[in-house]
This record gives C-alpha cells, sequence and structure tokens, in this order.
C-alpha cells in the first residue's frame, strides 16, 4: 500500500518544538503533548530529525549510538511511547537516518583509532602526502578542509561535513550490516520509515585528488555514485520486510538521477528531497545569494513536476531559511503565506509541513553572530574572515542563509517563551511570537493556520489533488498556473507571486481564493491563490 502518496507528513526538528520539562531544550514528552496540533492540521505521518544519543556538534546529526536517545530528549521509553501515540491517532512516526559519518565519540570511531582493532577500517583513514599536506585537497560541506589528523592513530580521517562527524567507509561490507541491524531495531519499534540524510554521497570510489571548485573540490568521487546505489538495493531488502518508506536526502541530483535513485522496479528510495528550486535564488553555493526571480522558480518546478512521475513537495527544513520572505513577501505576510501553501498542497507529489510553516513562522531577528547555535554558519564566518571579508557583509551573507532560521522555537502563544518553555531557550525566540503564534491563529479563522487546515482537508478529500496528473499552463515572470488532471475531473491552481496585481486568462467556478473572493474574473490581487473549477 502506497499510504505516503496520500499523505501529509510534517517535520519536527525536536530541540525547538516543545519543551515539557523547562530545560529551554525541546524534548519527546513535549511532542507527546503537541500531537493533537498535528492531528488537527491533518497530517498522517511526521517525520523526527535525530533523538538519538548525540554529543551534538550539529545538534543530533553527530551520533554517538544509533539505539539510544539523547536525554536531553527524553527516554527510549517515551520514544516509545510517541510512537504509541502517534499511532492511537492514525500519525506514523519517520526517523532521520544519517548513516554517512557518525560522531567522533561513536565507539565504532574510537575503537577505529586502534590500527590492530576489528573496526580499524570503518572510517577512511590516510597519511598526509610526502610532502606533509593533507591526504588529498578536497573539500567540505561546511566551508574547510575535511581531513582531520588524530593522534592516537597518527593518521587523517576524512569528515565531509564537521571534523566531529566521520564519514564511514563503505569498503567495509562489515559498516553494511551494522547499518542493516540499527533499521531492524527501529522499524521492530514501529516506525514507518526514514529519511536518509546526505543519502546520495555513501560511497567514495577513491580518495584521489579532485577537481579543483568553488565549493566541494573532489565531490566527482562520492556524488551519487552506482557504489551508493548497490547499498540502497541492499538496505531495500530490510526495509521491504516491514514495508518501510524512504525519503533521500539528495545533493546535486538532476531529475534524471533522482529517477535512478526513487524509480520502483530498482528498489531504492521512495522519494528524494532534490534541492535545485531551493538554489533559484543563489550563485553557486548558497550563501551567495540572488534576487529571487518568480519564472526561475516556476521553470524548475515544471521541470521536476514533469521529469517524476512522483517525489517530495516542499519549500521548507531545518536547514532552509524560512519561505515567507524568501520566495513571498512579508509586507503581504499573510497573503503570500497563504500562496505557497497553496503551492506546496497542490503540486504533484507527497507535501511535506516544516514545523512554523503552518503559522507563517519567518527568519530570526538576531543581530550579531554570538547569538547564533549552527555550526555551519559558525565555519563559514571563520572562512569569510580568514578572506578578509568585512564583517558587515559576513553578517549580512550569514543572516540571510543560516540554517538557524528555521530552528528557532515554534510559537505557540504570544507569552515570553512563546509556549515553547519557561526557560531561558536553548536558541533565542523570534520577538514577533507577539503577533505569529498558533494561539493568535486558531481564533481567527482568516489565519495562515487555518488555510493550511482547509487546504489539508480538502487534498484529503479531492482525489485530483492527491493523485492527479500535473499540467502545467502559465509560468511568467510572475504569475505561475497549472492543471491537475485526472480522469475528466480537473481543477485550476492560479498563483500571483508578486506585489502587484495581475490579469490572466483562466476561468472557473471558485473553489478557494486566499482573498476570500466568490467570483473570479482574471485579475489577481497581489499575492492571490485562487483555485478553480474549469467551467
Amino acid at each position: 500500500m502506497e499510504w505516503w502518496k496520500d499523505a501529509i507528513i510534517y517535520q519536527i526538528y525536536p530541540r525547538s518544538f516543545q519543551d515539557s520539562n523547562g530545560d529551554g531544550i525541546g524534548d519527546i514528552p513535549g511532542i507527546i503533548s503537541r500531537l493533537d496540533h498535528l492531528q488537527q492540521l491533518g497530517v498522517n505521518a511526521l517525520w523526527l530529525s535525530p533523538v538519538y544519543k548525540s554529543p551534538n556538534a550539529d545538534n543530533g546529526y553527530d551520533i554517538s549510538d544509533y539505539r539510544e536517545i539523547n536525554p536531553e530528549y527524553g527516554t527510549m521509553a517515551d520514544m516509545e511511547r510517541l510512537i504509541a501515540e502517534a499511532k492511537r491517532r492514525g500519525i506514523r512516526v519517520i526517523m532521520d537516518l544519517v548513516i554517512n559519518h557518525t560522531s567522533t565519540e561513536h565507539y565504532w570511531f574510537q575503537k577505529s583509532r586502534d590500527k590492530t582493532s576489528p573496526y580499524a577500517d570503518y572510517y577512511y583513514w590516510q597519511h598526509g602526502k610526502a610532502d606533509g599536506s593533507l591526504p588529498n585537497n578536497w573539500t567540505g560541506f561546511f566551508g574547510e578542509d575535511c581531513w582531520e589528523f588524530d593522534p592516537q592513530r597518527c593518521e587523517y580521517y576524512l569528515h565531509l561535513f564537521a571534523r566531529t562527524q566521520a564519514d564511514l567507509n563503505y569498503h567495509n561490507p562489515a559498516v553494511l550490516e551494522e547499518v542493516k541491524d540499527i533499521l531492524r531495531f527501529w522499524l521492530r519499534k514501529g516506525v514507518a520509515g526514514f529519511r536518509c540524510d546526505v543519502i546520495n554521497i555513501l560511497y567514495k570510489d577513491t580518495l584521489e585528488d579532485g577537481k579543483k571548485r568553488l565549493a566541494l573540490t573532489g565531490s566527482e568521487h562520492y556524488l551519487s555514485l552506482e557504489g551508493t546505489h548497490e547499498i540502497l538495493r541492499q538496505l531495500r531488502e530490510v526495509l521491504d520486510e516491514y514495508n518501510a518508506i524512504t525519503v533521500g536526502e539528495t545533493v546535486f541530483v538532476t531529475p534524471s538521477q533522482a529517477q535512478d535513485l526513487c524509480a520502483p522496479a530498482r528498489r531504492e528510495l521512495n522519494m528524494v528531497f532534490s534541492f535545485e528550486h531551493m538554489e533559484c535564488d543563489q550563485y553557486f553555493i548558497k550563501w551567495f545569494k540572488r534576487k529571487f526571480r518568480p519564472k526561475v522558480f516556476f521553470d524548475c518546478l515544471v521541470k521536476w513536476q514533469t521529469s517524476l512521475d512522483w517525489n517530495t513537495i516542499y519549500l521548507e527544513n531545518h536547514d532552509q531559511p524560512r519561505s515567507i520572505p524568501r520566495f513571498g513577501s512579508e509586507a503581504y505576510w499573510k497573503e503570500s503565506g497563504k500562496l505557497l501553501a497553496t503551492l506546496l498542497l497542490t503540486l504533484r507529489g507527497t507535501p511535506f509541513i516544516y514545523q512554523g510553516q503552518e503559522i507563517g513562522m519567518v527568519n530570526f531577528d538576531f543581530d550579531r553572530m554570538r547569538q547564533l547555535n549552527d555550526v555551519e554558519s559558525k565555519n563559514v564566518e571563520k572562512v569569510l574572515r580568514r578572506f578578509h571579508v568585512p564583517q558587515r557583509l559576513r553578517w549580512k551573507l550569514i543572516r540571510r542563509t543560516s540554517r538557524d532560521n528555521a530552528r528557532t522555537p515554534f510559537q505557540w502563544d504570544e507569552g515570553p517563551g512563546a509556549g515553547f518553555t519557561d526557560a531561558r531557550p536553548w536558541l533565542g525566540i523570534n520577538r514577533n511570537s507577539e503577533q505569529i503564534n498558533l494561539s493568535r491563529q486558531e481564533k481567527d479563522k482568516d489565519s495562515i493556520w487555518w488555510w493550511y487546515k482547509d487546504l489539508g482537508r480538502l487534498r484529503r478529500d479531492s482525489e485530483v489533488l492527491r493523485r492527479g496528473q500535473f499540467v502545467p499552463l502559465e509560468a511568467g515572470t510572475q504569475v505561475f498556473a497549472y492543471q491537475r488532471v485526472l480522469g475528466g475531473e480537473k481543477l485550476t491552481v492560479v498563483l500571483n507571486f508578486s506585489d502587484q496585481p495581475a490579469s490572466v486568462s483562466h476561468r472557473g467556478q471558485v473553489l478557494r481564493s486566499n482573498w476570500n473572493k466568490a467570483h473570479f474574473d482574471g485579475r489577481l490581487s497581489p499575492w492571490e491563490a485562487v483555485i478553480l473549477i474549469p467551467q
């Protein structure tokens, strides 16, 4: 049963969702206390960012034990209760699977530091070059060299991310067997599947120097290689025993590569998170932003909608800035928030809502680096400083792009802790929580929250929205229009991505309008979204 094709999936970033014990950190009991919120939203599954034991150098994406819960988040009993309570509400739980690397505090790594240990080649270890330089010229995802010297082993280990995140060596078959056992451990507990972190870079074909690039030198030696496809096929055999799904975070993939990863006949992944539509406002790498151009965005969406039969749909996650200031308009905050919700919930594929998106949360309002927690942002700041980039420009680049933009605590109410905590939060709460919060929007049936609820219900009740084909109609400089078609049924979606009005030729009976219009004459208000039944 392909339940995930009819689902709306909600991502929870545990540290920032709900604190239940007054330590300023979100936790699993806090998530349990808010499951009714997800049920009211019409969510069918939740994706939980890592809750495993971790020293938190990268907020849980550096795992020190895959079979233990981070004590900050609770206990294994809490996790089992979350799975059970979610199931009681018709909500499945999807875990985050981070298997490209582990924390250097993981016992595999600690034992690997001994060359005589059975774990000696669980990771990539290399001597430096004869001239004393690093083993190769690769650069990592966090803007730094990706080799770290270990004084105990007297060799360097590879880390494509933070220096405390050592890459696993899948040339050793024992590593894959360990991962299979981890999958079985969680599947037996009742999880419905896994979101697979940076899953298309698992296999490194060689450790030779790479072609020099502005970023990620060496990536031709690990991006979407056949070795990774073989790993995924072997993992699929375990997942099929439990009818579990996998969603792959896949960096730098084309539609053709995505098809290779998730075509049903290949038995690898069910869906992927592609990034091309999230890169339409940048030059080369995400830190160098350019003005958002709607047509570039539209063309990218059309390409992916028409190239793959099925895939994920998303506009936000824990690694991306918030969508309203990025793709919408803070001047038309409510209207553009509703328009983006309409886009998300009417495209073909499985929509993913990131926590806070449903109430229109926006980027952080911090004003200095020391307020940030994100290791990536801190590393990039060091690199920019090394290249003598002025402080004001460094902060401008980081403020727009930092992952902490999406990680500020959920704004439940207008209180001093925004209903998230009674203590000092682990990361600052946006001061706009007095205006943007769930409690306030629950009382306003014209709010973004009610719009998400309504569209979620519409999608659930409409087979043409859930399973219909995508047919592009218009992708201009500000207007995006398309149809969803199933048999003889059609729905037309028209979206105006602009502060300026627009006129279109599309007509029909109004099914939904975020400007509350009962009739549509072809004239779109700023940031208007309409769903029409063609006449």
